[in-house]
């Protein structure tokens, strides 16, 4: 099989010869040199641009580190990435992001890994779509036979556990990573309660069989076999009950998850019912992921909502609020509501229109509601304005991670906050 690369070089004025040197060293094949055929033709006034032309003996893309603002490589007639790395460099060479972050560079080294070592095992651990996931078992059909066949002739490698406070880029990364794997991969990206939202789903529907959360783990990971979930944060105990075994059946079948999350791996559920019944999945995760901190000293968020306006805070702030509220709905009337979220659930709104809704904190998040709630909610507007947030603390713990998870849904929807 034959291969083709093209890159820009961000050493403008590099001679030749040494650009030359430097690109041979650096076209890699998952961390292996690859040796030209044809060799490379190179742009004698700087090398702005090259050409490599090699052979490979395994049928993957290979990537090119380390220099390259960007890179179009085509294998077989699919055009591949080279990776998250790759792509960082690109963003901070185009001030897209801001250079210098330090977490967040080997919190993108622990993803390139990860990308390198999926890019090698691809074909074994059937991430191609249309390679049937049963061959790599053996002969037979489906989720059913791979239970059976448990031990895969290779293992998928370890998934990664991304945690750290808000605003440190995480969500950016691991999207940044998803958007660099190839389109054909069975892969999917979700929030992790809209995850949990699907999987309760699918076993309500299956409901009398003997082993239904089996059965719906071994459907997810003949769709899946890489899970990219964002917000992993566990405050439903429905959640927290199933999760290990949830998770044992996904990973026993070969998926492979990344994941981020505000809190590390001991911290999570923390305080939940029934606590103790959770706790196996802590050690599961810890075995089928890499678990990476990824601390920053700024706070990204923070920065973009101090431009914005979106905080308030003070003597006035209530009044503030409700003033910009009114200013959105441009002289709509408003009016308290009742909205469907879901499974036939109903949320009572105090003040909505033109998009818009308007709670105080206490009806919001000191009430028994939660993601599915706050998933509705955001389905039906667009806008959030939230009224006298506390300070919080551990007399109101619950209320906080409510918070959290409201926070999340917004996100997710790429919905307006006013608060």
């Amino acid at each position: 099989m034959r291969a083709v690369a093209r890159a820009r070089s961000l050493h403008k004025q590099v001679p030749w010869r040494q650009s030359h040197l430097q690109a041979v060293g650096d076209v890699r094949f998952h961390g292996r040199e690859l040796y030209p055929l044809a060799g490379y033709n190179a742009n004698r006034r700087g090398c702005t641009d090259f050409t490599a032309s090699c052979s490979l003996h395994e049928e993957y893309p290979f990537a090119i580190r380390g220099f390259a603002s960007s890179i179009d490589v085509s294998v077989s007639g699919e055009e591949f990435k080279a990776g998250p790395l790759v792509e960082y460099e690109r963003r901070i060479a185009a001030q897209e992001l801001k250079p210098g972050d330090e977490y967040q560079e080997k919190a993108v080294a622990e993803l390139q890994d990860l990308y390198e070592n999926l890019m090698r095992d691809a074909g074994d651990i059937g991430l191609e779509k249309d390679q049937p996931r049963s061959s790599q078992r053996g002969s037979g059909g489906g989720w059913l036979f791979k239970h059976f066949m448990s031990k895969s002739i290779t293992p998928s490698p370890r998934g990664l556990y991304l945690y750290g406070g808000v605003g440190t880029g995480k969500t950016m990364l691991m999207d940044m990573f998803y958007e660099q794997l190839p389109r054909r991969w069975r892969k999917s990206r979700t929030h992790f309660h809209d995850f949990m939202l699907h999987v309760h789903s699918r076993l309500q529907r299956r409901r009398g069989m003997a082993d239904p959360l089996e059965m719906v783990a071994g459907e997810i990971a003949e769709e899946s076999v890489l899970l990219c979930i964002d917000e992993f944060m566990v405050t439903d105990v429905a959640d927290a009950l199933i999760l290990n075994r949830l998770f044992d059946h996904l990973f026993r079948n070969g998926v492979v998850m990344v994941s981020t999350s505000n809190r590390a791996p001991d911290k999570l559920y923390e305080g939940g019912l029934q606590r103790d019944l959770f706790l196996p999945f802590i050690a599961t995760l810890k075995k089928r992921c890499v678990i990476h901190e990824i601390g920053s000293s700024t706070d990204y968020r923070r920065l973009t909502a101090a431009e914005t306006g979106f905080y308030f805070m003070g003597p006035g702030a209530s009044e503030t609020l409700r003033k910009l509220f009114l200013a959105e709905l441009d002289g709509e009337e408003t009016k308290p509501t009742i909205v469907e979220v879901i499974m036939g659930r109903k949320l009572k709104v105090p003040l909505a229109g033109a998009g818009c809704s308007m709670f105080q904190f206490h009806e919001l998040c000191e009430m028994p509601l939660g993601a599915a709630d706050f998933f509705g909610l955001f389905k039906n507007f667009h806008t959030l304005a939230l009224d006298s947030v506390p300070i919080f603390g551990s007399h109101n713990r619950s209320s906080a991670y409510r918070f959290v998870t409201l926070v999340d849904q917004k996100d997710l929807h790429k919905s307006s906050s006013l608060r």
